[in-house]
């Protein structure tokens, strides 16, 4: 994998480390070479109600797992790059890529980015938006209220944490437009769910979901 001159000299004084163990790798690495071998790609279905599709980079498991913790933690390292480039190359695989105008993450509370320092799936947007060279609209949806873990609700209670929780405040930026929400972890699809509907009112003609993981799907059925 291909990188700039300037994550070379990032590399020469803050060397590359795998987000998943820890250890020292070479800077076009995203994993070490034992942590690559252990983690597995996403190759189910799975649907979002009302988006057009969706793609996942990796099965959310405990091989991959302390990649996404990391960032929840406030500490990125290099995990933007391995959970955003391989989410990337799918995109382009299955030709989503080619079809979107523009790429929204899922936004965070304000007070919680405040506490993290960054919204991790906004970092994991920049590095799909610089590898596919679509825009990315950080600002244009919001979070407005703090809402409980999706993971640890049943179906209704996860329908009832999230509604009203976002609000696209520049319709501008999605109208008449293709675009892909971007998140960190795809657990039921409910968030996203909540964001394509939204951007669906406010004129988006299509929508695309992706997520760096995908929990099992079993997992998923038995939350439900």
């Amino acid at each position: 994998m291909n990188i700039g001159f300037k994550e070379k000299i990032l590399h020469f004084f803050f060397p590359t480390r795998c987000p998943v163990c820890g250890e020292f790798i070479c800077p076009e690495e995203l994993f070490c070479e034992k942590c690559a071998g252990r983690i597995t790609p996403f190759t189910s279905e799975f649907t979002v109600k009302g988006a057009d599709g969706f793609t996942a980079a990796f099965v959310y498991d405990e091989n991959i797992s302390p990649a996404v913790i990391q960032m929840k933690r406030g500490v990125c390292g290099n995990a933007d790059r391995a959970l955003g480039l391989p989410l990337a190359e799918k995109l382009k695989d299955n030709g989503t890529a080619a079809a979107v105008d523009i790429i929204v993450p899922v936004p965070m509370h304000r007070s919680a980015k405040r506490e993290r320092g960054f919204n991790q799936a906004e970092l994991i947007a920049a590095v799909i938006g610089k590898e596919l060279n679509i825009p990315v609209a950080a600002d244009c949806a919001v979070k407005l209220r703090k809402t409980a873990a999706q993971k640890e609700l049943d179906r209704i209670h996860r329908m009832n944490n999230l509604r009203n929780a976002f609000r696209i405040v520049r319709p501008e930026l999605v109208k008449g437009k293709t675009v892909l929400v971007v998140d960190d972890v795809c657990t039921t699809g409910s968030t996203l769910a909540e964001l394509a509907g939204i951007l669906r009112k406010a004129g988006a003609v299509r929508i695309f979901c992706a997520a760096s993981c995908k929990t099992p799907l079993v997992m998923q059925n038995e939350q439900q």
